[in-house]
């Protein structure tokens, strides 16, 4: 693990501009990018801004057990980005320079959602960032979608019942030991989209999780369960969670309960580790924020409730993993900064969450 440079604690200048939607100066989208086409030199690595000192400040007053970042890293639109980089060159060299930050300590990795990847993949993502950064990772869908959606992407299989629901062989073989021999710590997440199969009679969901969350090994890593449908918050789901000692992950999402009740419904707060994921801002569609916030360089919808409700279920924690999504208030990495400057505040009394 390479050590986490003993400069550049700030985070993003000017975060007032980047909340009125005015973007940055352009020569820090454009800095070692200004090269001659077929320069025998190579480009400057991947690197982050300057940050003000101001921002030093608040990384200090974080509790350490907090770990706040983003879904994903590689959006070429973040306004903490030195240079204008493709999405390419962010997916191959871009986690180095995200992780040099104290501020962004954790980051969620999604495509392992679309598929499961090797113990070579993850062990390569950890090799790239400090000893106390950690990964919160999505498990693969065959394992948390009991019916596939009826969408092109799963052809035949759409409409059908997956096999693979649930199946404690697949989930240890794909996904588990490649996270264990890789990461071997963060957290493994099993999201479960919203699906009309959860609340039907005779499902018993609670019971079926329970069965596939008791067989799986434990170690320093954390499992945690998001569920997207609020009638699956039932005391029968608490408790299967409490009874495997898993972390209920609390998700701001279209159709859920406020993180806060969530935490309620799932007794949460009365862990000393917890997981939320910001992903949504509400009132809208994953698509229609995805439209309207692009290319997510601005806080183009901030939402001070959504920020105090995320402040509220993290303060105390011992441990917390934070990540947001470009879609909860237009861009991921502003939003950590105002979540810290919340946390901040809310950490030294000068002001007290909502609830």
């Amino acid at each position: 693990m390479k050590p986490r440079p003993p400069g550049q604690l700030g985070l993003f200048p000017e975060l007032e501009r980047a909340v009125t939607g005015e973007p940055p100066p352009i020569d820090k989208w454009t800095v070692d990018e200004q090269q001659p086409l077929f320069s025998a030199s190579r480009p400057a690595p991947v690197h982050l801004v300057d940050f003000p000192p101001r921002m030093a400040e608040i990384a200090a007053q974080i509790p350490a057990g907090i770990r706040m970042g983003t879904s994903s890293w590689t959006f070429p639109g973040w306004p903490i980005w030195g240079g204008r980089y493709s999405m390419d060159r962010l997916v191959r060299e871009g986690l180095a320079a995200y992780a040099t930050h104290p501020l962004l300590q954790t980051v969620g990795i999604d495509r392992t959602w679309y598929r499961p990847i090797p113990a070579s993949e993850f062990a390569s993502m950890q090799a790239q960032v400090p000893g106390d950064f950690s990964f919160l990772v999505k498990a693969h869908e065959d394992l948390t979608v009991a019916r596939f959606p009826k969408h092109p992407r799963y052809g035949a299989r759409a409409g059908q019942l997956n096999p693979r629901f649930l199946d404690v062989q697949y989930a240890l073989d794909e996904v588990v030991r490649p996270f264990i021999e890789g990461l071997g710590e963060g957290v493994l997440l099993f999201p479960f989209p919203p699906q009309a199969d959860l609340g039907q009679r005779g499902f018993d969901f609670p019971a079926k999780l329970r069965h596939f969350l008791g067989a799986l090994p434990r170690g320093r890593w954390r499992y945690a369960v998001e569920v997207r449908n609020a009638g699956a918050l039932t005391p029968a789901y608490a408790a299967a969670l409490e009874a495997e000692n898993v972390l209920p992950a609390l998700v701001g999402w279209a159709g859920m309960p406020s993180v806060v009740e969530q935490a309620k419904r799932t007794r949460a707060l009365d862990r000393p580790e917890r997981v939320v994921r910001w992903m949504l801002h509400p009132g809208l569609n994953y698509e229609d924020a995805k439209d309207d916030y692009s290319p997510f360089n601005v806080l183009k919808a901030p939402d001070p409730t959504g920020r105090d409700g995320v402040v509220e279920v993290i303060r105390g924690a011992k441990a917390a993993w934070v990540v947001v999504n470009n879609k909860a208030e237009g861009c991921a990495p502003l939003s950590i900064v105002a979540l810290a400057e919340r946390l901040a505040a809310a950490e030294i009394g000068a002001v007290a969450p909502a609830g």
